[in-house]
Parts: C-alpha cells; sequence; structure tokens
C-alpha cells in the first residue's frame, strides 16, 4: 500500500434517507479500488446536501445527517460530513469537493502540529468561513506526509446527468474529472462506457473515470423506501436497523400513526406459529 495513491470517497446527495445501497456503493468502490493496485482507500465520507437544495420531500439536514450517522455506525472507515448541510445556501458538488480536497491538504502540510492547532490555522485562513471538525481529523494523518486525492463517488445516473442541459456547468464537469476524478458504480440499465464513449468531455479524462459493475444488482432507492414507509410496508433489510428505529420515532415520510407503527413493527422478531398447539 506504500506507494499506492492515498484517496477519500467522497458522495453527495441527499440521502433521504440513506439506504443499504448507499453503504454498498462504498464497498464496492473501495474494492475496485484496491484491486486495480494503484490506490488505497483511506476513508469514505458521506455529505448530505443542506435544506437549501430545491428537492421536492426533501426532509430537514437534521433528521438526513441524524440517520446517516446511525446507519455507519457499522462501518470503521466511512463517516458522516456535515459541512455541506450547514451552509446556509445550495453547495454545487465541485465546491464540496474543493472543501475537503483544501482539507487534506492542510492537513497534510501541518504534520507536526497538534490536531488543535490545525484546526485554530484552518479558521485563520479560511475565507468563505467553512465549518471545520478538529475531531474529524483523527484518522487521517499519515507521517509519510503523502498527498489525499478526493474522487466523487456515485452512480451512473449521476454521470449520465452530466448530459442534462442546464444542470451543471461546463466548467464545473470538466474541472470535477479533471482535477478530481470520479468512481462510477454502474446500475442496471445503464451504460456507463457507451455514454463516455458518446461525450468529448469525458472521453478526454475517461482515465480520471473509475467504473465500477456492481454484478449482484439491486434496485434500492431513497424515493422507493419513502413510499414504502407512506404505505405502511416493511423497509427491513433495505435500511440499517437503527435507521428504521429513527424513522418510526420521529414518524418520517408519513403523516399517518398506523404507518409509522408499520415501520417499527418491521423489526420486530417474527412470529412463529405451531400448527400443533391447541
Amino acid at each position: 500500500m506504500r506507494h499506492r495513491q492515498r484517496v477519500v470517497l467522497v458522495a453527495c446527495g441527499s440521502f433521504n434517507p440513506i439506504t443499504n445501497l448507499h453503504l454498498r456503493l462504498f464497498e464496492l468502490a473501495r474494492d475496485h479500488l484496491h484491486r486495480t493496485e494503484r490506490f488505497h482507500v483511506i476513508a469514505g465520507i458521506i455529505s448530505p446536501v443542506s435544506d437549501c437544495y430545491p428537492k421536492k420531500d426533501l426532509l430537514c439536514a437534521k433528521h438526513r445527517c441524524a440517520m446517516v450517522k446511525l446507519a455507519v455506525e457499522s462501518s470503521d472507515w466511512i463517516r458522516l460530513d456535515t459541512w455541506e448541510s450547514e451552509q446556509s445556501k445550495w453547495t454545487e458538488t465541485v465546491n464540496v469537493l474543493r472543501h475537503f480536497r483544501d482539507h487534506f491538504q492542510l492537513l497534510n502540510s501541518q504534520q507536526s502540529d497538534s490536531i488543535d492547532a490545525i484546526a485554530t490555522k484552518k479558521r485563520k485562513i479560511d475565507a468563505n468561513n467553512m465549518n471545520y471538525n478538529a475531531a474529524s481529523t483523527v484518522g487521517y494523518l499519515d507521517e509519510s506526509g503523502r498527498p489525499v486525492a478526493v474522487k466523487l463517488l456515485c452512480g451512473g445516473n449521476v454521470l449520465e446527468s452530466f448530459a442534462v442541459p442546464g444542470l451543471w456547468k461546463p466548467e464545473h464537469m470538466e474541472e470535477i474529472v479533471r482535477d478530481f476524478g470520479m468512481v462510477v458504480c454502474t446500475r442496471a440499465g445503464s451504460d456507463v462506457e457507451k455514454f463516455i464513449y458518446e461525450s468529448d468531455l469525458l472521453t478526454k479524462y475517461k482515465n480520471n473515470i473509475e467504473i465500477v459493475n456492481e454484478w449482484m444488482t439491486n434496485d434500492i432507492s431513497s424515493t422507493k423506501v419513502r413510499r414504502a414507509v407512506k404505505r405502511g410496508d416493511s423497509i427491513r433489510y433495505l435500511v440499517q436497523d437503527n435507521v428504521i428505529h429513527y424513522i418510526a420515532q420521529h414518524q418520517l415520510y408519513t403523516v399517518v400513526t398506523d404507518n409509522t407503527l408499520s415501520v417499527a413493527a418491521a423489526l420486530a422478531p417474527p412470529r412463529i406459529v405451531d400448527n400443533n398447539a391447541k
């Protein structure tokens, strides 16, 4: 691992709510990058959007971040970062990546400083008044001082959204694939390689795009989870159990109490029926 490029994977999105598929993408991406023998993934970061993101049915960041925090309790390398969610306006993806790149560049340049000293310097030099959590630096420091590459982790649908007119700024798309790179996990029905071939921009920087094929496919989505909760259907094994408890406890995604009870019931031990009982 010593001569491999150190990588931090960053996933941006609503996470409304976070599902097992979101977590699965991190595992797939790390396995793929390690198999190339060119990268060493040191961390995964989930960065939920702020409440200012114009999306229908977006739950407040407080709840979305709380659910992400619960979901990653089972992981020793994926973590929640709340910086983006705490911003007073919507933060474009390229700016989120810049934030983390600057964050890790600062850490590498201050190897001899204590965590508190780094945090102090960060606050002083940060012209954008970005929030900074010194505790989140634990696990990132490396005595070798080797640089850390920040890569955007996403599904094939995000890459394909580059073709939607007006959705992305052309200069932002180029900066993401040129300066950061992407790790794209494919979904059923998505032909990412064909999409890259048909794009002059993506073809130009195709060496910065890692395509990860998921052979054990599933079609879990936050939208379908919300729909199931609203209808009172079980969402067990679609999201982490502690996230299900949180949804039930706070009566999220539904206005009907009976539905909330049904979600909680999804965690109950199965009822064993003894046909021989009198």
